[in-house]
């Protein structure tokens, strides 16, 4: 849920944003540069192993000097891969970006839920729709730019929408990072049973709902099992590119998932996935436990 007044707070600044987080928290404590020996008593996260080889590095950005990479200890996802038609997939992208080809007049979108329960902007929910890209300054041989992507566990993604539930993840994903990025209530449970995730519109009613079986899962030793994604965005004049990497600790993958049901209603998820007309999913990829280091935006050259 979206955080409330019931639990004590600390006034922070980020640029020239003033905002609550919760007091006595990771960020409250550590503004970033946390002290991984204490996280790992948290019985909550299974090691601080992935993290002890990044050290962080002190940043000038538009939330201010700040601390990168921002570390999430222990968290859980759900993605639901689906094919969309290109000339859809073209309408809602930026040039120079180009969809990434999977089938003959196919690319990829996604629909993601997120779970944060400590990281080092504390707990929040995210959702998020996304588009599968080329990346910058490859040909037209989308199949085997694909197959590379696949087989290196990395692929690039613009995204169009990503709700968060707390104001400090809002504030440093769309100040620091310009993405689109609002807060509203997001209800997201994953376990090794079941995953169900609600997005709830400005008026209170639901933007977009999941609800699935849980994929099998398979236990992964830290860092043998990592993926990483990069996400472009334009702020301040230029391209900007966000790097992510993410260690799965525990996760699974269905092919053409039976057991899975979307519900769209009434908000911006809903209106950004039926601009896609996506046609059929083809993958529904659950984390239940993992990990994950997000870097601030670089700038880079689409040309």
């Amino acid at each position: 849920m979206t955080e409330t007044n019931t639990a004590p707070t600390t006034e922070v600044t980020l640029g020239s944003r003033t905002l609550q987080v919760p007091a006595g928290g990771l960020f409250d404590r550590y503004r970033m540069q946390p002290d991984l020996d204490e996280v790992a008593r948290d019985p909550r996260v299974t090691s601080v192993d992935f993290f002890r080889n990044q050290p962080k590095v002190e940043v000038e950005s538009r939330i201010g000097r700040t601390f990168t990479p921002n570390f999430y200890y222990a968290m859980s996802s759900a993605r639901l891969t689906m094919l969309a038609p290109m000339s859809a997939l073209r309408d809602r992208l930026p040039a120079p970006l180009d969809p990434l080809e999977a089938v003959p007049g196919f690319g990829l979108a996604s629909v993601l839920l997120f779970r944060y329960d400590v990281a080092d902007i504390d707990f929040y929910t995210e959702a998020a729709v996304g588009i599968a890209v080329k990346p910058p300054h490859h040909g037209p041989l989308g199949a085997i730019d694909l197959l590379a992507a696949l087989k290196n566990n990395h692929l690039d993604s613009y995204v169009l929408s990503l709700p968060v539930n707390t104001e400090i993840a809002q504030v440093r994903g769309h100040d620091g990072y310009g993405f689109p990025k609002w807060v509203t209530d997001i209800d997201v449970d994953i376990t090794a049973q079941s995953v169900t995730g609600r997005v709830l519109n400005d008026s209170g009613g639901t933007d977009f709902e999941l609800r699935a079986l849980t994929p099998r899962q398979k236990r992964h030793r830290s860092g043998t099992a990592v993926s990483s994604l990069t996400s472009y965005t334009h702020f301040d004049g230029g391209w900007h590119a966000t790097f992510n990497q993410t260690n799965a600790l525990v996760s699974g993958t269905a092919l053409f998932p039976r057991h899975v049901e979307t519900r769209l209603g009434e908000g911006r998820i809903s209106d950004d996935i039926r601009s896609l007309r996506p046609t059929r999913t083809l993958m529904f990829d659950v984390m239940t436990h993992g990990q994950a280091a997000l870097h601030m935006p670089r700038v880079i050259s689409l040309d």
